[in-house]
């Protein structure tokens, strides 16, 4: 699995952070970024969460 951000579409929400913080953070902009070491999801139940609440729909989870 591997996590996508279309910085493109991004409106800087913060809900990412907010529902998986140990896989997502905000950069000095306010736009999504994932945490480094945790492009996978790094096992993290809540990304899909993250997912889901992205109001923007600017998260997406991958299957490799």
């Amino acid at each position: 699995m591997r996590i996508d951000i279309d910085r493109d579409s991004c409106v800087g929400a913060g809900q990412c952070a907010l529902a998986a913080p140990d896989v997502f953070t905000q950069d000095d902009d306010g736009f999504s970024e994932l945490l480094p070491g945790s492009e996978d999801g790094a096992g993290d139940p809540m990304v899909r969460e993250a997912v889901r609440v992205c109001p923007v729909g600017a998260i997406a989870v991958i299957q490799d």
